[in-house]
């Protein structure tokens, strides 16, 4: 009898995915070094055969299915691989069992405050005053305060490098999906720029496996987001050569193809350089486990909105920034905005798994969110969701999709829309609408 349904540990019954057992094999093996999914799907093979044989009339927890992923792996000979998913699935329980706790070490409440106290200033704090402005005449100057208030904020983040500049090898610009890392990247570059501190970059979007070696999911969809989907090894090894004066041969990434190129880049510094990362996964250890840890200033940039909507609700973080994907998606990849939202869930399962759980270990943190992005943003996406939300309303296994355009087409539908007429070329939020001054990677 095939295996059709399991047990979640919350007690809820759910469809079985094999797939999820073959993904799970090939990070484990990603995690050690080993990218063979055909292999993944082998063993995965013999996990399910092992589970119909067992449970033939009864159906199985998502426990008992690791523990065979684990005996599987044992018994084939993939012991470091093994180790890989038994240390994986250790760590995940501690994170379940230190969540609360967790949850409210890591959430920034000093400067969330700061940024509330700042909309309460500015008459902005909720769905209906922003409304007010943009229907009163009043949002140019908003979003002239807002840009403001952000730039200030970078300007203190790159103080706070300058004080410690002796010491300081490698600058991690650090933050979930579309937060703004490269507009704040590059504005930091400037300003240290001018301050005499001379800054390489490291394009660490180069060092992707290559297309092929990503698991796919039933819809077609790859998971870049998480930090395995990078040669963490290389990178590592390239950090250490460059920080210890050598060269290093960069890799070069065709995002066309999705390979590799033959072609690499002879990259070193020059004595008093300092190397520069904006990534994705910069809090995450094994991403520059290579560098000593009072070498390196990671500055955490977050949409840190303090907008409540008409229920009274604070607007989610995640929402801005997946409508800010969604944008920039269209314009720079030429992606359908319902790619980007049924990919979403990716994005948020890697944040809150390899980002989240490590702001604490931040030494600074930039607020990206701007007062007015849902009003521009409306501008450019609401016309794309009555055909997101028929597409997945119907669809069981998006249905966490459809919850989510749902919500974010709710929320667009009060707010007012805005164009860009006002926003300067140098503003953040064109790193994803466009026009930007700064030469944004697609």
């Amino acid at each position: 009898m095939k295996i059709s349904k399991i047990y979640k540990r919350d007690g809820r019954i759910v469809p079985f995915d094999q797939e999820k057992i073959t993904i799970a094999i090939y990070k484990a093996a990603a995690a050690v070094g080993g990218h063979n999914r055909k292999l993944s799907e082998k063993l995965s093979n013999k996990v399910v055969k092992i589970l119909e044989n067992n449970f033939p009339k009864t159906i199985p927890t998502v426990e008992e299915i690791q523990d065979l992923v684990e005996k599987v792996l044992i018994e084939e000979g993939h012991t470091k691989t093994a180790k890989a998913y038994i240390l994986y699935r250790h760590k995940r329980k501690e994170l379940r069992e230190k969540k609360e706790q967790d949850e409210v070490e890591n959430i920034p409440y000093k400067k969330i405050w700061q940024i509330l106290v700042w909309n309460v200033d500015h008459q902005c704090e909720t769905i209906d005053k922003l409304n007010a402005h943009i229907k009163g005449g009043t949002l140019p100057e908003l979003i002239k305060a807002a840009d403001k208030a952000y730039e200030k904020d970078v300007n203190e983040a790159a103080s706070s490098i300058l004080n410690n500049k002796d010491k300081i090898k490698l600058i991690i610009i650090v933050g979930p999906s579309s937060s703004g890392k490269t507009t704040t990247t590059a504005k930091l570059a400037q300003k240290l720029k001018a301050r005499g501190i001379d800054l390489v970059a490291l394009n660490i979007d180069n060092y992707f496996f290559n297309l092929e070696l990503h698991p796919k999911d039933g819809y077609g969809d790859s998971d870049f987001e998480t930090p395995e989907a990078l040669d963490l090894n290389l990178i590592n090894k390239h950090l250490a050569l460059l920080l210890d004066g050598k060269s290093a041969e960069i890799p070069r990434y065709d995002f066309k193809t999705g390979r590799r190129l033959k072609e690499t880049d002879t990259t070193k510094l020059k004595p008093g350089q300092v190397l520069l990362i904006d990534t994705l996964h910069g809090l995450y250890e094994p991403m520059t486990e290579a560098v000593p840890r009072d070498v390196k200033f990671k500055l955490y940039i977050e949409t840190l909105s303090q907008l409540r909507d008409k229920n009274n609700r604070f607007v989610r973080w995640y929402d801005i920034r997946m409508l800010r994907r969604m944008v920039r998606d269209v314009r720079a990849r030429c992606y359908n905005p319902l790619k980007t939202v049924g990919h979403w869930h990716y994005v948020r399962r890697a944040e809150l798994k390899h980002i989240v759980p490590f702001i604490s270990q931040a030494n600074y943190i930039v607020n990206g969110a701007l007062v007015y992005d849902l009003p521009v943003l409306k501008h450019y996406l609401f016309s794309y969701f009555p055909d997101i939300l028929k597409t997945f309303k119907g669809d069981e296994k998006r249905q966490d999709a459809y919850i989510r355009a749902n919500r974010v087409y709710k929320l667009l539908s009060s707010v007012e829309e805005a164009d860009d007429t006002h926003i300067a070329k140098d503003s953040l939020i064109r790193e994803f609408i466009g026009d930007s001054i700064y030469n944004h990677c697609a």
